[in-house]
């Protein structure tokens, strides 16, 4: 059954944002501790954003269904975050506090995002840290023992703390602890190798889940009260990506075709420091953490002849005199140098590389380059101990000590990838796609347009606007997951404590099973001669060429018209081997791939809606003279909030116009 769409309203608080937060929390209905033992709750999904959320909801009683699609919940993406998490703890006294954090923020996703939303980010942040401290994440500290940190991309303070190794991965281990203990009490039934196949809404409301057993192959009903989804971005569409293989749109396009608004979905982002491309055969994009940038500096010869020998293998970059070099980021961005915002460093590598100068054979690369700093820590040590700051050889041992101390793990893995030493030559990178801004529209409280779907972390459209800073993913996540979602979930299931158990053998479970198996039979059956994967790389393909760092109409219009074709023929030629009750890989990507090739659609349909640039969305027809994004804030101030209608041709925009109180809203510049 179809039912009535919910009205878009935003539920943020009345009252000073700094205030919103705090007055929202005293005033929302709770549920007893006895009485959230009569709930139960599914959470999809088990990076940062589910497994904390998991965890906190069953710590605080509740009874939790957590599904993850890997082997074990660990090995969600969020296991491979590198770089750190933001907070505003102010501890190296250079000025941070909860107002700047919230600034920087709103800022860097050039004045796209909800003043509310971003402003309790920034407030629960500290929170974080004390949180994970507490688990025992073993944060980077300083010589005094204290948690040390570093800057990130858009800002003039350091904010971002980091863990040895990949901080993800740590605070994911901080995380899963808390969880698997609740799975030792036995308050989460973890669910691995499962893979949400649609949401069963019943009379308006989320009451639970299909999901395929991805061992066997068997299909399943999960009933709950309430429906918590957090499986991540959808960067995947562009096939190549610095996502994991796996990291999908499914759940969240199934319950957007439910109900469930989908918002900006042409908001993605760049990531600047990526190893480049190295051919056809890839599947993936490694990206190296954006943490290089506050040591490395990035540079193209000035020089086209240089350039054109560097290719040839006929000359070094560390044979290129200093006179010979730009620095373009310095160069442009004097006040921010090489830490501007992703969108913008990306941008400018681009320009850089448009105009002939990138630096490996495809010229798609430029270089990040840590002699500069190799120097200047060396100097720094050899002053300290005593010793001749004037022997080069020396200055250079203790210079290549401290550097591979901060980023030996990174340099590490470039070596092994590139097989080229950093530490003697400068490092070669390029933009990949790497984080979505856009997602499931999500109200203050993180519920979906379907009531008791709730949508967290990367998976709702972001508290970050048209482009994130980096580290903040890391935040939002914990932050939806440890703070904000176990607070307004209580409010919507207190009207649940006399509901009692979900019926699975509802018509409405019945009918979305019968659908989900006949998408399955349809793949199986189909007697096409193309692969899954020849699909996912012509809609990438598309999707980078016209959809990629920059776009325009005539390119968007041409990106629709395609992957319609596209789509059609996936449908007609498709072929998946193997049966559907067993392991069958291809199976799962094929309705992966299914659910990407109409995002692409709604993706291209959003940005050429957007004639605007902001952030991570360059429309070509819309740039300053310097080749800057130029927003248009008298017609785009909105969060596009696409409703569902039966294709992503037909969908309907609803606009949640943003108000900004606190903020002047101006031009963004970086110089």
């Amino acid at each position: 059954m179809r039912y009535d769409m919910a009205k878009l309203d935003s539920k943020i608080p009345k009252g000073p944002v700094s205030e919103k937060w705090t007055t929202h929390k005293g005033k929302i209905n709770l549920v007893s501790p006895a009485n959230k033992r009569l709930i139960d709750v599914i959470v999809v999904g088990t990076g940062l954003a589910g497994a904390s959320a998991s965890a906190t909801l069953a710590e605080l009683g509740y009874n939790v269904k957590t599904f993850c699609f890997q082997d074990s919940p660990r090995r969600a993406h969020s296991i491979a975050a590198q770089g750190g998490i933001n907070a505003a703890k102010n501890y190296q006294g250079d000025g941070d506090s909860t107002y700047r954090l919230f600034y920087d923020t709103i800022k860097g996703g050039d004045y796209r995002s909800r003043e509310a939303n971003v402003h309790r980010l920034a407030e629960v942040s500290t929170n974080i840290i004390d949180q994970c401290v507490a688990q025992g994440v073993p944060f980077a500290r300083d010589y005094g023992g204290l948690l040390d940190n570093r800057s990130f991309g858009g800002v003039l303070v350091s904010r971002t703390f980091y863990a040895k190794g990949q901080t993800g991965q740590q605070l994911l281990l901080g995380a899963y602890s808390a969880m698997n203990r609740q799975i030792g009490r036995g308050k989460i039934k973890m669910y691995n190798r499962h893979e949400m196949m649609d949401i069963v809404v019943i009379e308006g409301k989320a009451r639970g889940i299909i999901t395929r057993n991805l061992v066997n192959g068997k299909i399943e009903r999960h009933g709950a009260h309430a429906v918590v989804i957090a499986s991540g971005g959808y960067g995947n569409v562009f096939f190549l990506s610095t996502n994991a293989m796996g990291s999908n749109v499914s759940a969240g396009w199934k319950i957007h075709k439910k109900g469930a608004y989908f918002a900006n979905p042409c908001f993605t982002q760049i990531h600047p420091t990526c190893i480049p491309v190295s051919g056809d055969h890839q599947s993936k994009l490694t990206l190296m953490s954006e943490s290089l940038r506050n040591d490395g500096r990035i540079w193209v010869p000035k020089n086209l002849k240089d350039v054109n020998l560097i290719r040839e293998g006929k000359l070094k970059p560390t044979q290129i005199d200093e006179k010979d070099r730009d620095y373009y980021l310095e160069r442009r961005y004097p006040a921010f140098g090489n830490l501007v915002p992703r969108d913008v460093a990306s941008r400018a590598a681009k320009e850089r590389c448009d105009a002939g100068f990138g630096v490996n054979k495809t010229g798609e690369a430029v270089y990040l380059d840590f002699a500069s700093a190799i120097t200047r820590y060396g100097e720094e040590q050899a002053h300290v101990k005593g010793l001749d700051s004037s022997d080069k050889n020396l200055v250079k041992k203790l210079g290549k000590e401290v550097v591979k101390a901060k980023y030996g793990n990174l340099f590490q893995m470039y070596e092994k990838i590139v097989d080229q030493n950093p530490y003697e030559t400068p490092m070669m990178i390029y933009p990949a796609v790497h984080y979505t801004m856009g997602g499931i529209w999500v109200d203050y409280n993180l519920m979906t347009t379907i009531p008791g779907c709730y949508a967290i972390g990367e998976a709702n459209f972001s508290d970050h606007g048209a482009n994130r800073l980096g580290a903040s993913a890391l935040m939002q996540g914990l932050a939806d997951g440890y703070f904000v979602l176990p607070y307004t979930i209580g409010d919507y299931l207190s009207d649940d404590i006399r509901t009692g158990p979900i019926d699975i053998q509802h018509p409405e479970f019945e009918k979305a099973e019968t659908e989900v198996i006949a998408q399955i039979d349809a793949f199986l059956n189909n007697s096409g001669k193309n692969s899954v994967d020849f699909y996912h790389k012509k809609l990438g393909k598309i999707m980078w060429d016209k959809c990629g760092m920059s776009r325009n109409e005539k390119g968007l219009k041409k990106a629709i018209k395609e992957i319609q074709d596209l789509r059609e023929d996936f449908y007609k030629n498709i072929n998946v081997p193997g049966n559907a009750n067993e392991f069958n890989e291809q199976l799962a990507k094929a309705g992966r791939v299914a659910d990407f090739l109409e995002l692409g659609e709604l993706f291209a349909k959003d940005a050429l809606e957007r004639t605007e640039s902001c952030g991570g969305h360059f429309r070509e027809e819309s740039q300053t003279p310097e080749g800057e994004a130029l927003r248009d804030d008298k017609k785009f101030t909105f969060v596009s909030a696409w409703e569902f209608k039966g294709a992503p041709s037909k969908a309907k925009l609803h606009k949640e116009e943003l108000k900004y109180e606190e903020i002047e809203v101006k031009t963004r510049s970086y110089k």
